[in-house]
């Protein structure tokens, strides 16, 4: 093949990445799609950078391969398994405890490689995810009232970006507080919106206001400029959109972070939609079940 880039689908999810991907996908190795580089698609866990073809003689040939190449690597298993496995033993370590939440994504090159046949290895230097298949695992925190705060800890994990202590935050569709929750503990102002009530111990948290009200008929003009606007909320990507749109055009918003769910079949057009609001960018996390993360950090000009 010509110069390509291998695309690592989301769990679950290869049928998107390769309708994102579109003409472009050449092969498809599991998971993995080679394919011709451009945009990166939302629906990709990991990317592979340049990725070649190594033919190998033996175990202890891959091995020494990949390690004349870099030291790090992380596998993706999909085929071959013991024989992977075998391989992988006989490579640097790489650590795959839990991230506590604040110390900073591993910053080591981390390559990533695969079996294809049991005497060829497909293998990557360089790849987007500072995450082994860009699977990112944290040390959980019990006292959450949902497991939904992990989306946020991974994607300002990911980004390098957070609120501020005194920065004011607005969550929409916020019960029970698992977000609300996050940006509290990172000493943020946060003004939480919801028809249905917070956790008792959320809304009791200082610097909490809570207002029971839809995210939806919430007015911009009724609020303070806020540098961060959240949603979690459960609705249809285009109503959403609509929302999204509406804060956008009050102007009153520094940052965006909003969850994209979809309900039943992938919404390819809002999707486009939404990727195409200037300084914006779609993810799928780790986190994210059939969902993207929909974020703009820079207003553009």
């Amino acid at each position: 093949m010509a110069d390509f880039t291998g695309y690592l689908a989301a769990k679950g999810f290869l049928a998107e990445l390769r309708q994102e991907l579109g003409p472009r996908a050449q092969e498809t190795h599991g998971d993995l799609v080679l394919a011709e580089g451009g945009a990166q698609p939302a629906w990709a866990a990991n990317v592979w950078r340049a990725p070649v073809f190594l033919s190998i003689a033996s175990i202890g040939d891959a091995v020494k391969q990949l390690r004349a190449i870099q030291r790090n690597w992380a596998l993706y298993s999909f085929a071959h398994h013991r024989r992977a496995a075998l391989i992988a033993e006989q490579l640097p370590k790489v650590s795959a405890k839990p991230l506590v939440f604040g110390a900073p994504a591993p910053s080591a090159p981390l390559g990533s490689w695969t079996l294809v046949a049991p005497d060829r290895v497909l293998a990557s230097a360089s790849s987007a995810s500072p995450f082994p298949n860009g699977e990112a695992h944290f040390v959980e925190d019990r006292t959450a009232p949902s497991r939904a705060y992990l989306k946020l800890w991974e994607l300002f994990t990911l980004i390098g970006e957070r609120p501020q202590p005194g920065e004011s935050c607005l969550d929409l569709g916020s019960s029970p507080g698992g977000w609300t929750w996050v940006l509290q503990k990172l000493g943020a102002r946060v003004l939480s919106v919801d028809k249905a009530a917070l956790d008792p111990r959320v809304a009791k948290l200082p610097g909490v206001t809570y207002q029971r009200q839809s995210a939806f008929a919430l007015d911009p003009a009724a609020v303070e400029p806020v540098d961060w606007l959240f949603s979690d909320v459960v609705c249809y990507p285009a109503r959403l959109l609509s929302l999204v749109q509406k804060w956008i055009e009050a102007g009153r918003v520094r940052r965006f972070v909003c969850t994209v769910k979809f309900q039943g079949a992938t919404d390819f057009e809002v999707m486009r939609r939404f990727a195409a609001i200037p300084g914006a960018r779609l993810v799928h996390l780790h986190h994210n079940k059939h969902e993207l993360t929909w974020i703009r950090l820079v207003a553009a000009r």
